[in-house]
């Protein structure tokens, strides 16, 4: 925030001109207004700069906003800048880079006294918080509801109360009711899980919280739901990146892992906060952070002959409502019914009952493996609206296409056959034919291991070393489909258990 302070002909005196209680004064009247005005005031009384840095959030504060790098940069490395006067405040950082001509006794005075009002305020927000953390669940429920007006407006009459955050292209501030929580029209979601979501919690909300201030034009909402934090980022349209960033500091430092789905408009909260969590079971300790937008794009997809593929899909898929579709995707990507209630906020028993409805509307066994791969497949063909010119294809000349059967070619092309053997080509017979049978048991070590007449470690001794080879993560349901189409698209035989090399009684040979 701009220095906006008052500056007198007194500040440069020497500091027994100088009258302490005015100073305190100053800082008080200052305090009062926000925690942007009571650095911005002591910025001015030391005639320098000042940053209330946070370890998560960075600058929170800046007094010239030029100084920001400067503050956050002293704060890491107080050594490096000896002419700075550093206290702690508020779980964060007050950093003060006085003149010259400031007397040192008037500069710690005015960081003492402008440390100790942050810890007041910040007693005060700690205060505060449980009421407002309620509001932000409130906020987040009437959004996923499809409430979306009641929320804008909410945000419209509190956002001066809750953030101290002005509208940056108008003098009237949002706490009239007025154009900022109006021009909230989308929304970006993030989903985490993990063993320390509460300390997370707590840290996001203050890392976001204070730095709302130059970002009149957005709102961060949190709620803690179920095991899992949901962060919920109301913006016009244009997502900087700032929570992003924040998030996968957070997601880093207490080890979590996330989901994230958006911007999309507040009227679709629903499909966001469902692809958040569908995104979330494809992240790893490497890949912290998983965009919805990146699980089952598929690198087959882009390989496959389009206008067959979309009419295919097209007449697969046309018993079928978007909120069906909605539902069979966030299945699929996640890789089971509980995980698909979970993420879209129903019972399991309503998911199970509402796939085997849709699998009589769609005539197929979506129990079974490759079912489900070619239903993944569908949902990702390329729609009316994509600018391919795919929009109400006629049916084949056959009828209605199946689910279970694709059409004649479609896999069959020198492309597909390069993709499948880059994918798989390499694997040991015993790794193929126990990655085809643990794939056909829907990724379940137990059942696999049975019929491959193996121990369960063995099992899974053998596809760790196939997610090493293929460098792929097996966690994840959509790579799972596209390797099941993989082996079927490269084998010379059927993948059978029986055909698995051995040596004498439970073990097995190099070929």
């Amino acid at each position: 925030m701009s220095t906006t302070g008052t500056t007198d002909h007194e500040a440069a005196g020497p500091w027994g001109a100088r009258d302490g209680r005015e100073t305190a004064g100053r800082l008080l009247r200052a305090a009062t207004r926000s925690g942007a005005h009571l650095v911005a005031e002591a910025a001015a009384l030391v005639q320098g700069w000042a940053v209330l840095a946070d370890p998560i959030a960075g600058a929170v504060y800046s007094t010239p906003a030029s100084a920001a790098a400067d503050g956050v940069h002293a704060a890491a490395a107080p050594q490096e800048h000896p002419y700075c006067v550093q206290l702690p405040a508020a779980g964060a950082v007050l950093v003060l880079a006085p003149a010259p001509t400031t007397p040192a006794e008037h500069t710690g005075h005015v960081a003492a006294t402008t440390a100790a009002l942050l810890e007041v305020r910040g007693q005060r927000a700690a205060e505060l918080r449980g009421e407002q953390m309620r509001l932000h669940t409130t906020l987040i429920r009437l959004l996923l509801a499809g409430h979306t007006s009641v929320v804008t407006e909410t945000l419209g009459r509190n956002t001066t109360t809750a953030t101290e955050t002005p509208c940056r292209d108008t003098a009237t501030t949002t706490g009239t009711g007025g154009p900022c929580g109006n021009r909230l029209t989308h929304v970006t979601v993030y989903r985490l899980a993990g063993a320390d979501i509460p300390a997370a919690h707590q840290v996001l909300w203050r890392a976001v919280r204070p730095s709302l201030d130059p970002y009149a034009d957005a709102c961060t909402l949190l709620d803690r739901l179920d095991g899992e934090l949901v962060v919920a980022e109301l913006h016009h349209g244009g997502d900087d990146g700032r929570v992003l960033r924040l998030v996968s500091r957070v997601s880093e430092r207490h080890r979590l892992l996330a989901g994230m789905a958006g911007p999309l408009p507040l009227a679709e909260m629903a499909t966001a906060h469902s692809g958040a969590a569908a995104a979330r079971h494809s992240a790893t300790p490497d890949r912290r952070i998983v965009p919805a937008d990146a699980v089952g794009t598929s690198r087959l997809a882009p390989l496959l002959p389009t206008v067959p593929y979309a009419r295919w899909a097209q007449s697969v898929l046309r018993p079928l409502a978007p909120a069906h579709r909605h539902l069979l995707l966030v299945w699929l990507r996640t890789g089971s019914k509980p995980r698909a209630a979970a993420a879209l906020g129903l019972s399991a028993g309503t998911v199970r009952a509402r796939i085997r409805e849709l699998a009589r509307l769609l005539g197929a066994d979506l129990e079974d493996a490759t079912a489900q791969a070619h239903l993944l497949l569908a949902l990702r063909a390329p729609g009316p609206d994509d600018g391919g010119g795919n929009a109400a294809l006629p049916p084949g000349p056959s009828g209605p296409d199946r689910l279970e059967a694709l059409p004649d070619g479609l896999l069959d092309t020198e492309a597909v056959r390069s993709w499948a053997y880059g994918l798989v080509g390499g694997l040991e017979p015993h790794l193929r034919i126990a990655l085809a049978c643990w794939l056909r048991h829907h990724a379940r070590t137990a059942p696999a291991a049975a019929e491959l007449h193996v121990h369960r470690t063995t099992l899974t001794s053998w596809l760790g070393r196939c997610a090493e080879h293929l460098a792929q993560n097996l966690a994840d349901a959509t790579v799972r489909a596209e390797l099941h189409l993989a082996l079927r698209a490269t084998r010379n035989g059927p993948d059978d258990p029986a055909a698995l090399p051995r040596r004498g009684g439970r073990t097995y040979r190099r070929l």
